[in-house]
């Protein structure tokens, strides 16, 4: 929607240009800029996340393994954003413990693309959002597989993920889920009969099939090293 007090098109949406001695209208700026701001207000990014960016995203720098591993992973993600959309594959998941910035750097992406003029959505609970979720052009799920995952919640997150998947639409997605391909292994305790209990996978929660294609879609970024970055602030 235009600007109605834009000092250029008067709030018609058009500005009248010369090219080769002929007039023509072309679309005005405030257009663009307008249907940005709707985009961002729309993306139901919370609240906490609202000034996230690439900018100000903190790589600690009295851990070298951390230090190294994040500043891979911000040049990762930098990279997707700069390229986008010309990427192959099209999405985006971040692979990492509880606290290690996941979040942030999904979020801001998504706002670094938003600047770019692309529409987006952010999760998907109930009938519209689900619809808003197939539909938009760039979509953010944001901890895949942390919540209980019914039999519902599999189909609707595998029907999400073959849906853009087929459509080659982009899919920024965070997990603190491992995968025996990316992380290895990952015991969670030991058991009465001292036995090693390994953490669920990715694969386990989702779906072999969901997990296949998300795979196959996204450039996937582990986070490996880096500690907790809540539990140090409240240290």
């Amino acid at each position: 929607m235009p600007d109605a007090n834009c000092k250029i098109c008067g709030g018609s949406g058009w500005k009248i240009i010369e090219r080769g001695g002929l007039s023509g209208a072309d679309r005005c700026e405030c257009s663009f800029v307008s249907s940005n701001l709707a985009y961002k207000e729309n993306s139901r990014i919370p609240p906490h996340f609202q000034q996230a960016s690439l900018e100000n995203f903190l790589v600690p720098q009295n851990n070298p393994i951390a230090r190294a591993s994040l500043g891979k992973v911000l040049l990762d993600v930098k990279g997707f954003v700069r390229e986008y959309p010309a990427v192959d594959p099209p999405g985006l998941l971040l692979i990492g413990e509880p606290g290690t910035g996941k979040t942030h750097l999904a979020v801001a992406a998504l706002r670094a693309l938003l600047e770019k003029g692309y529409d987006s959505t952010s999760g998907a609970s109930d009938r519209e959002a689900y619809r808003a979720a197939l539909d938009a052009p760039v979509l953010l799920l944001d901890e895949l597989g942390a919540h209980r995952m019914t039999d519902f919640v599999e189909d609707t997150v595998t029907s999400i993920i073959t849906d853009r998947y087929n459509n080659h639409k982009t899919l920024i997605a965070t997990t603190n889920l491992t995968d025996p391909d990316i992380t290895g292994s990952v015991m969670e305790y030991t058991d009465a009969g001292g036995i090693k209990v390994g953490r669920r996978t990715l694969a386990e929660v989702i779906g072999v099939r969901a997990r296949s294609r998300l795979f196959e879609m996204c450039k996937v970024v582990w986070m490996r090293g880096v500690d907790d970055y809540r539990v140090k602030r409240g240290r």
